[in-house]
């Protein structure tokens, strides 16, 4: 069997049970009387919205929100491009369209919101006394502090006049009906983009607590509108949210369990450790490599051969100076100093195609990894020390590289257990 060919195969169908026409199909909204209002966001908001359009038949109007190079043709709704993770300029003025095709509606009207990753910084809207600079900065502080997501997002969600379910606020009296693809551990759809159209609990007191507890240190000016900011952001029982409705239409729980099955298809037993793991993502690697070396060497928790299969989303707390990667490739490289001369390969990406901010979604591992970096005169731990996975697997010409997939449900790590040592 090729191994790498199998990881593949089971990152495809991972990828493939999160279709937008799949997940779209049976949750479409009755027609309203009034005007249908489409507001696509985040990754794979091009191909949701092209789906959502195929399948509504009607022409539609609003706007679409994805990442520089992940545009896809809709033919009523303009697509519109900005930057990921880091907000720009072009996203200031995405928000603004999004803003303007949400004025003046009424309760004959309906709102669609098709909301995936990386929505949170595709649609900056700095608050008055803040701008652009200062979001970007809170961006950047929040990335590098290796907070999980939960986190950075209840954060974001307290510098923002769109974010916190504020935008579906602004849509009042209309009904907002938000299908929502999620790339967050435990499917919380108040936390995918930061929650433009779904409200949540998290006071700014909580959010104060959480950066106190983490001791992570953001821009003094944007600390200080989080501290003594304007209302808080409207709470789920605020009337203007009666009626709306939100479901979540893909998942990474869906996804691993359409790996799984594929993996049975093919005759290896899959095992799913959970969909929602987090942590720093060198130190996860290390975990899942002790379990998989166990399985190796002593058929337990699980028989080889197996695949073991994760999902969820780690973080990477950035050092002074750091390398190139993203947490998939960090992933790999904490995972392959502890797999190193066992029977065991790997596929870490993420499932919309891009790890972070490089080229590739992940990387492929094996138990001949470490010993083939010294072969080719690299330490393996200069670069563990400097940050730099990608480069690491560049080396090895391990790089995976689909492109984008055109949907997000998050990290996909598949490892493949042959047999005993």
């Amino acid at each position: 069997m090729d191994k790498r060919a199998f990881l593949v195969e089971l990152f495809d169908a991972a990828v493939a049970a999160a279709d937008p026409r799949v997940a779209l199909r049976d949750v479409m909204p009755p027609k309203p009387k009034g005007r249908t209002v489409v507001i696509a966001v985040g990754k794979g908001a091009a191909q949701l919205a092209a789906a959502f359009e195929e399948l509504w038949g009607d022409p539609v109007e609003g706007v679409v929100v994805t990442r520089y190079g992940y545009a896809a043709p809709c033919k009523h709704l303009p697509v519109m491009e900005a930057a990921h993770p880091v907000p720009d300029a072009a996203g200031c003025a995405a928000t603004e369209a999004v803003m303007r095709a949400v004025e003046g509606l009424t309760a004959e009207d309906l709102v669609v919101a098709l909301v995936c990753g990386g929505g949170s910084a595709l649609l900056p809207a700095p608050p008055d006394g803040l701008t652009l600079e200062d979001e970007q900065a809170l961006n950047r502080a929040l990335l590098a502090s290796g907070a999980p997501i939960g986190v950075m997002n209840a954060i974001r969600k307290h510098v923002s006049r769109v974010k916190g379910g504020r935008l579906a606020a602004a849509c009042a009296p209309a009904q907002v009906v938000s299908l929502v693809v999620s790339d967050v551990p435990g499917d919380d759809p108040a936390q995918v983009a930061s929650g433009p159209t779904v409200p949540d609990l998290v006071s700014r007191d909580d959010a104060l607590a959480m950066i106190r507890n983490r001791g992570i240190t953001l821009p003094e000016r944007v600390m200080a509108h989080i501290e003594s900011g304007p209302a808080e952001a409207p709470q789920p029982t605020d009337s203007c949210f009666d009626g709306n409705v939100v479901r979540v239409i893909a998942s990474a729980r869906l996804s691993l369990e359409a790996a799984a099955a594929k993996a049975e298809s093919l005759g290896i037993p899959a095992v799913i450790l959970s969909d929602a793991i987090e942590g720093e993502a060198a130190d996860v690697g290390a975990v899942h490599a002790a379990i998989a070396r166990e399985v190796a060497r002593r058929d337990r928790p699980f028989k080889a051969p197996v695949v073991i299969l994760s999902g969820g989303e780690t973080t990477v707390t950035l050092g002074e100076a750091p390398g190139r990667g993203g947490r998939n490739t960090a992933f790999l490289l904490g995972l392959a100093e502890g797999i190193e001369g066992a029977p065991i390969t790997a596929l870490a990406a993420d499932s919309d195609g891009i790890d972070g901010t490089e080229d590739n979604a992940g990387a492929f591992a094996d138990g001949q990894s470490m010993s083939r970096l010294r072969a080719a005169g690299h330490d393996p731990r200069e670069f563990m020390r400097g940050q730099d996975p990608y480069s690491a697997f560049e080396v090895l010409g391990d790089l995976f590289a689909p492109g984008p997939t055109g949907t997000n449900v998050n990290d996909f790590r598949a490892i493949l257990v042959d047999a005993s040592e």
